[in-house]
């Protein structure tokens, strides 16, 4: 059954027309006019309809209402011209900026951090995915308390705030709040000792874990579908990947290895997301390589980079796991930039420069991820019956046999494998 509150917010959010405003204080780091070009990315990710974007420079950030009061007296000029019923800011503002501002400006308004939890309120598509969002969403909400929450159990998930204001039953409110995420964590540790388990049990086997990380629409679902033959949701739009992905597939010298596909970091992430998500990363903290993907052709690739490196680090991922960097979109560049790209990267033995839409240095990105993870392969030499076939079967399953010969009743094999494998082939 929809609730009132459910219809209220579905027939705004879906083609409300809105209006991104950038506060710039002067971040070098960042492109303006690329900054709002993503925040307006992130706003169509939940179909609101971008009207006008707006950059106002910032010395000193007002504690009333975060811009200048001129600003403010602009921006709601430029609300009623287009008649935007919403107003997305892209910076943080606490719960009396935000009020004060949809005072002034007479429209709902949300900030960055709001943006991105309601998009991912939208995408998660598992149970767990659900619980890891709506923990985001109380945390975030459990300050701000713009509406009653005590409809929780009627409510899908306790996410989606682009609704009405409702009810404000402050303190009944904030301890169903506290109840409600003492529930979910509960539940959600639950799901991290079930991964954790899974895990083990991989970790155990001999298959090395690669985990696809990188910036929001860097291209990562697109690389995994082409590596996997998977058919994971790839487009062309901001956060298109919530729910972790596992696939196993081959690679030269390595018989089975598994794939893990992510979700893309973004600039600012929200440390609510970052702690619920805590579960789904750790299959990022405990891989055995890395590939960062990269969008080479975005304006704030470096800036990019620098985010994800910060998020890997917040996650508790080592500085020695080893990692390439997949510099993608080369399709996007024009012939000078991609001949620089690609020369760039060649330098480089840590970079590979592909396209995962057309499918160009793919295949190198293949072999030197397979010589990484075999770079402390030996070869040795071993000897079994000619009737063992499960033990020969064994070996071309985890290492890479490069002969074999038959003398008389017995079989030589010349294998390369880790020393750790070999250990256990001579255990069996």
């Amino acid at each position: 059954m929809t609730t009132g509150f459910e219809r209220d917010r579905d027939d705004f959010a879906r083609g409300a027309r809105a209006i991104v405003v950038l506060p710039d204080q002067g971040n070098a780091s960042r492109d303006a006019d690329a900054r709002l070009a993503e925040t307006a990315g992130l706003a169509l990710a939940i179909g609101v309809e971008v009207v006008e974007k707006i950059a106002f420079r910032v010395r000193a950030p007002k504690p009333a209402t975060l811009i200048g009061s001129g600003q403010v007296e602009q921006l709601a000029a430029q609300v009623r011209m287009e008649e935007a019923g919403l107003v997305v800011i892209d910076g943080s503002l606490t719960p009396v900026q935000q009020r004060n501002l949809e005072t002034a400006l007479e429209a709902k308004v949300i900030d960055r951090t709001g943006l991105i939890l309601e998009i991912f309120g939208e995408r998660a598509a598992t149970a767990e995915g659900r619980l890891q969002v709506e923990l985001a969403h109380l945390d975030y909400q459990a300050g701000r308390l713009v509406r009653s929450w005590t409809h929780l159990e009627r409510q899908r998930g306790g996410f989606g705030f682009l609704g009405g204001p409702g009810e404000t039953q402050i303190e009944a409110d904030r301890r169903l709040i506290r109840d409600r995420m003492a529930r979910l964590r509960k539940e959600l540790d639950q799901v991290s000792r079930t991964r954790g388990l899974h895990r083990d049990r991989r970790q155990r086997a001999p298959w090395p874990i690669i985990a696809l990380v990188g910036y929001t629409n860097a291209g990562k679902s697109t690389l995994f579908n082409r590596l996997t033959g998977a058919d994971v949701m790839a487009e062309d739009l901001l956060f298109a990947t919530l729910d972790p992905t596992l696939r196993q597939i081959s690679l030269p010298g390595i018989d089975k290895a598994i794939l893990s596909d992510t979700v893309g970091f973004v600039s600012e992430l929200p440390t609510q997301l970052v702690a619920a998500f805590k579960a789904t990363l750790e299959e990022v903290v405990s891989a055995d390589l890395l590939i960062h993907v990269r969008d080479i052709a975005h304006p704030d690739t470096e800036a990019q980079r620098a985010d994800v490196e910060s998020v890997l680090a917040e996650i508790g991922v080592s500085e020695t796991t080893p990692r390439f960097e997949a510099w993608n979109k080369l399709d996007l560049l024009d012939d000078d930039a991609r001949a620089d790209a690609t020369a760039d990267a060649a330098r480089r033995d840590d970079v590979v420069a592909l396209s995962a839409m057309t499918g160009e240095g793919v295949d190198v990105l293949v072999r030197e991820v397979a010589a990484k993870l075999t770079a402390g392969h030996r070869r040795y030499t071993i000897r079994l019956d000619a009737g063992d076939g499960a033990a020969a079967a064994w070996l071309h399953q985890h290492g890479e046999v490069l002969g074999s010969d038959t003398q008389g009743d017995t079989a030589i094999y010349d294998v390369r494998m880790s020393p750790a494998d070999y250990d256990r082939f001579e255990q069996r």
